[in-house]
């Protein structure tokens, strides 16, 4: 990455912010462009500075995490940020509500830094992906591993239909699994044939997305799998992980029927 990552810091507790202001601008490619001390000037800093990624507490006065992240929703920015949820709070249920609304990661304090330098770099590197992508014709676009992107109906969003599904299947949005079930799933979508060789296709190809190895990949899967099952105990016996992406590209598919 050539361009520098811009942030901004959306927290009340100051000591905080200065503390993470000071592990960022230490990394050469990146630079903190604001920090707000509560939701309300978070919207104003992100309307007046556009950064790249947001780093926002859910707890804060005048306007909460996720009011920031519903009013973002409705308003029209030259460039709208990533978000990464970063908060104490660590039930289901905010974690569900913050990744619905657009959330890209949600990290539950304490963490490790290393781990939200290296999420931050993850989720700037997916937005340029976005706009290169975004850029194009949606006849031209193709991927080399994952087959021709397909032109799908009119109001059926692929990325909120995945969403929706993982949450259904209780696939917590904190794991970093998560993030690779999901794009295996689109990948999936768009060409059934990666399930002829998910180790040599498959994952190579969510693994070149996230700068990352294939086996960390198919690891990363198989601990969100684990962790969604261990979660319910009237569940059947575990799916591999190509049985469960497969399973849920397939209702998705079966979904776009439907319409």
């Amino acid at each position: 990455m050539s361009d520098t990552i811009s942030v901004l810091i959306a927290d009340d507790n100051s000591n905080f912010a200065n503390l993470l202001a000071g592990y960022l601008e230490k990394e050469p490619d990146m630079k903190v462009a604001g920090m707000a001390k509560d939701g309300l000037e978070a919207i104003e800093l992100i309307q007046s500075l556009l950064p790249d990624i947001v780093i926002l507490d859910i707890i804060m006065p005048n306007l909460d995490g996720i009011g920031v992240l519903e009013k973002l929703k409705d308003l029209e920015l030259e460039k709208k940020p990533q978000i990464i949820m970063l908060s104490a709070v660590g039930q289901d249920v905010f974690i569900q509500k913050a990744v619905a609304l657009g959330s890209e990661y949600y990290i539950v304090k304490p963490f490790d830094v290393d781990i939200l330098i290296s999420r931050v770099r993850q989720v700037y590197k997916e937005r340029l992906k976005d706009i290169t992508i975004n850029a194009k014709p949606v006849k031209k676009t193709t991927s080399a591993c994952a087959g021709p992107v397909k032109n799908f109906q009119q109001g059926f969003d692929l990325e909120i239909e995945v969403t929706n599904l993982m949450r259904q299947e209780g696939i917590p949005a904190h794991v970093s699994g998560y993030q690779y079930i999901r794009e295996a799933i689109i990948i999936a979508v768009n060409n059934e044939r990666v399930f002829n060789s998910v180790t040599k296709v498959l994952y190579p190809s969510v693994a070149a997305i996230f700068d990352t190895t294939p086996q960390k990949v198919e690891r990363g899967i198989r601990v969100a799998i684990e962790n969604a099952w261990g979660r319910k105990s009237n569940r059947k016996e575990k799916p591999t992980n190509s049985e469960f992406i497969a399973m849920l590209a397939d209702k998705i598919r079966m979904n776009l029927k439907r319409q």
